[in-house]
């Protein structure tokens, strides 16, 4: 059995919390980039190779962000502050946005693209999932920011701790 983020030492937590984050912060802006570059091509073999490809990268994305969600939990349990409570008020939003819009968007613009039907609705599809996308990644980027500053003050408070006191 895999040890999960709860059960793991807290600097494992520590180290796999922003892997994870950062691969899946990765894998969902080259989701974005892909369908943007291939949306501006106008080449409709690229536009159906990326969206036949997104949700293939669903069993990168899943996963990562199931890390990332459990490693958060653990290492924020019984933790308090305002860089805490803003990460995990984006939490629900990220994750509704996924599931409610960003997985359901990418498997009918799989099924469309493979069907050949690149039309209006394709289209409008689309344009809901970039701007949910975008959405996605902006607060994934917020967290990542916040993040980054929770490990620098505690890496601050460690030093102040081992320096001696004049």
């Amino acid at each position: 059995m895999t040890p999960s983020p709860q059960t793991t030492s807290p600097g494992i937590r520590q180290k796999l919390h922003p892997i994870a984050g950062g691969a899946a912060l990765l894998i969902i802006s080259l989701f974005w980039i892909s369908t943007a570059v291939s949306e501006l091509s106008g080449s409709g073999a690229l536009i159906r190779a990326v969206k036949m490809a997104v949700p293939w990268g669903f069993l990168l994305l899943v996963p990562a962000l199931l890390l990332t969600g459990a490693s958060g939990a653990a290492l924020a349990k019984g933790r308090q502050g305002k860089l805490i409570s803003a990460k995990q008020k984006r939490m629900p939003v990220i994750a509704a946005n996924g599931v409610l819009v960003l997985v359901p968007a990418a498997l009918f613009l799989a099924a469309r693209a493979e069907a050949g039907k690149i039309d209006t609705v394709f289209y409008a599809v689309q344009a809901l999932e970039l701007v949910a996308g975008a959405v996605n990644i902006w607060l994934l980027t917020l967290n990542m920011r916040d993040g980054l500053k929770m490990t620098a003050r505690r890496r601050q408070a460690r030093k102040e701790r081992a320096s001696p006191s004049c």
